[in-house]
């Protein structure tokens, strides 16, 4: 009995220890909300577990209102840096509340703390032999009058590309496909991405609400797909487990 006892604790930790852990750090636009039930909010990495099979664990640490900034000095990349295993990967996406200029504990300059904050997340994953991916921020729906998107992403978006480039990085370049994303739906219908209700349209909210920067269920679940697409098509080796792991 106890030798069937120890070989099914050794198959257990075995299977256990298969696992590939997804952590995914940023802001509101990737976070777990409240009552996902009752509330049309979603961040994308809150509706991308279902996109994987049980060999990929997705713990999602992004927290509403964070700059790489904030983050760092609220030690929640510490927290994660102290369980971080070899095979793990991490998903970087910041950028923007590092923009908010009116804010010293969030505010970044996107050529120097912005960027060796990225370079840190970079190269502390890397020493617990982990994968850093880095990705750009999601587009806004900012379209102005004659039906042009605009962006509002200044340089933020730049300074990760050239992070990648010099570190090596895959890169996943979200602002690139939502603004194709967003553009494809059109200033009118690109607002069932997003968070717009008349007044008493949504019993969530007490009043009329437009919020062209935070995602719909809609929104949430067809950006996973994009970086689901991304993982997909990838040519970068160090992202063939999360391949293999795609429903």
């Amino acid at each position: 009995m106890k030798k069937y006892l120890i070989l099914f604790v050794i198959i257990s930790t075995s299977c256990l220890a298969q696992k590939t852990t997804l952590y995914t750090i940023g802001d509101s636009t990737m976070a777990n909300k409240k009552d996902p039930d009752k509330n049309p909010e979603h961040g994308w990495a809150q509706v991308l577990q279902p996109f994987f099979n049980d060999n990929v664990v997705v713990v999602n640490k992004a927290v509403n209102g964070r700059s790489t900034k904030s983050f760092i000095n609220e030690k929640r990349w510490d927290s994660i840096y102290n369980k971080l295993k070899k095979g793990d990967y991490v998903f970087i996406q910041f950028g923007h509340n590092d923009e908010k200029i009116e804010d010293s504990t969030r505010y970044t300059n996107p050529h120097t703390v912005y960027r060796y904050n990225l370079i840190r997340f970079v190269k502390e994953t890397r020493e617990k032999g982990a994968i850093p991916v880095l990705l750009t921020s999601i587009a806004r729906r900012n379209f102005n009058e004659k039906g042009v998107l605009v962006p509002t992403h200044g340089d933020y978006p730049l300074e990760t590309r050239l992070t990648a480039q010099e570190y090596k990085v895959p890169l996943i370049d979200l602002e690139y496909y939502t603004e194709l994303l967003e553009q494809s739906y059109g200033p009118e219908k690109s607002k069932l991405l997003h968070l717009h209700f008349k007044a008493g349209e949504n019993s969530y909210y007490d009043k009329e609400k437009a919020d062209d920067t935070h995602l719909s269920l809609l929104g949430a679940k067809t950006i996973a797909q994009i970086v689901l697409n991304q993982i997909r098509t990838s040519d970068d080796k160090s992202m063939e487990k999360l391949k293999k792991a795609i429903r």
